[in-house]
């Protein structure tokens, strides 16, 4: 199973902060996640259900573009975590 790791904004919404899934790439994670935490929908992925510019995904340490990082594949001992980036001025 893939481990998954949020940070404390986005922990908020779930149970608990480390987290575990089957999916098989990064987009299928997302989808998992929302799904089993329907608060978190918005959060990560914008209306095209693209990856929101603020949200930050790392894979084993590396973080993954946004314009085709939900596609990337996952093998069941990757480590992901997200970040959600404070905005504002």
């Amino acid at each position: 199973m893939t481990e998954i790791y949020l940070d404390s904004m986005l922990g908020r919404f779930v149970p608990n902060r480390r987290l575990r899934s089957t999916a098989t790439t990064v987009g299928g994670l997302i989808d998992d996640l929302e799904t089993r935490y329907p608060q978190l929908r918005n959060r990560l992925r914008d209306e095209t259900r693209g990856i929101r510019p603020f949200v930050k995904v790392f894979v084993n340490g590396e973080e993954i573009p946004h314009s085709d990082g939900a596609a990337l594949p996952l093998k069941p001992r990757d480590e992901v975590e997200i970040l959600h980036s404070i905005q504002g001025g």
